[in-house]
């Protein structure tokens, strides 16, 4: 089993395809240059809801007839569906709209937390249609079973409940861990247990359906860049905390994946080498040990009373109320995320940072920390047109970022992908 990129293709110009025997055209057949343009137009209404035929005729530098042609045939297969737009007081015929079918195409997406297990089914055009959770039950230990079991039990009342005649297009996973593209096994979970478990081939086997796999962090990074906080950004660096601190990276519009696809572990860069906190990867003072879960807790004092996402939380809400050691454990924490921040400007120029996961409730708190360090550290060239933000998606940017994952397919060629999954 293979899991397809997550990034999408970028659909060619030119025709639509015409009768006939295909003809070379830029080093394409006329029938590549269609099932391209196919996939391009399915990919812009997906990720940017309802528009109309003479705006994706802009966009995609294509005339008006071969958008008809290409929209029509997505509308026969049950992709998209064409209306006649809410405002028709215009002079001349109005452009019909075109609206993806959520309710007839989904996929199904899980994301593996540390704390929680999430599964949803999500409709084309992104659409959260319905959705299940629960709570993980053991930290810290390889509760392989345990995980498939409850996730492919949601899968199985998410597609039971489904409307009769939809169609699931792929399933996508997003896991807190260093993931093999090729087969989904998790190579290495450090605050799991999880060392090589074949995560997707099992969950795989309990859906009785093909499963795409990726790092937690990665996906996320994704899903912000389409849908999030990055829309309109090429560059970008997205951080992603849980217990620790995940990291994707897009550079020029695409996923910076490494050369096994274990790239861009950000929670992993030595911060603090001489006197840092032990890092579960048997490293010391690297970003996640300074800055994750355990690093705030400890430093607002509240070891063994708080854990989790919810003692994050009333770490960050003390602060808020006076609690001058929750105050200074985010200033303490703030510091640190600078330096990691500051690091991967210097590195990476990129146009915006984005916080997600626990780092969305930690940075508020930081940010003046944050920018101190930013200033003191970071190039002048490379400062002065980035942007900090937190996640635009919340909690759901990884979730959102498996969505996508799974919609892969579908997106590289949509009536090939249909025609298999029929």
């Amino acid at each position: 089993m293979t899991a397809p990129s997550p990034q999408g293709p970028h659909g060619s110009q030119g025709p639509h395809g015409s009768q006939g025997p295909p003809t070379p055209r830029g080093g394409r057949t006329q029938e590549e240059i269609r099932r391209g343009n196919l996939g391009a137009l399915l990919r812009h209404v997906h990720l940017n809801g309802p528009v109309s035929r003479s705006a994706l005729a802009g966009r995609m530098g294509l005339n008006r007839s071969t958008i008809m042609a290409l929209t029509a045939e997505l509308t026969a297969a049950g992709l998209v569906r064409e209306e006649l737009p809410a405002d028709t007081r215009r002079a001349g015929r109005p452009s019909l709209v075109v609206r993806p079918e959520s309710g007839r195409v989904y996929v199904l997406a899980f994301d593996v937390r540390v704390d929680r297990l999430v599964a949803a089914r999500v409709g084309l055009g992104g659409v959260i249609l319905d959705r299940r959770e629960a709570v993980r039950r053991r930290r810290a230990d390889a509760d392989l079973d345990d995980v498939v079991g409850v996730l492919a039990e949601f899968g199985r009342e998410l597609r039971r409940e489904a409307d009769p005649g939809s169609v699931c297009a792929g399933v996508g996973a997003a896991y807190c861990g260093m993931i093999r593209p090729a087969d989904g096994t998790v190579r290495y979970g450090p605050y799991m247990g999880w060392v090589d478990q074949a995560f997707g081939d099992e969950l795989a086997a309990g859906l009785g359906l093909p499963v795409s796999v990726g790092n937690e962090a990665h996906l996320g990074a994704l899903a912000e860049h389409e849908r999030g906080a990055g829309v309109g950004f090429d560059n970008l660096v997205y951080l992603h905390g849980d217990v620790g601190v995940g990291g994707g990276i897009i550079v020029g519009g695409r996923l910076l994946g490494g050369d096994g696809g274990y790239g861009c572990e950000l929670g992993h860069m030595v911060i603090n080498p001489y006197d840092g906190r032990p890092c579960m990867c048997g490293s010391r003072g690297c970003l996640e040990a300074e800055v994750g879960e355990h690093a705030l807790i400890d430093a607002a004092g509240r070891s063994g009373e708080l854990t989790g996402r919810e003692g994050v939380r009333a770490v960050v809400a003390a602060a808020g109320h006076g609690d001058e050691a929750a105050a200074e454990a985010l200033r303490r924490i703030g510091d640190w995320l600078g330096i990691g921040v500051a690091n991967l400007i210097n590195l990476f120029n990129p146009g915006l940072v984005i916080f997600g996961g626990m780092l969305r409730d930690v940075y508020p708190g930081s940010a003046e920390h944050v920018r101190r360090r930013v200033e003191a550290n970071v190039l002048l060239i490379s400062r002065e047109r980035v942007r900090l933000r937190v996640s635009a998606l919340g909690d759901d940017a990884t979730l959102i970022g498996a969505a996508e994952l799974a919609f892969s397919p579908l997106m590289a060629g949509p009536l090939e992908a249909l025609a298999h999954l029929r």
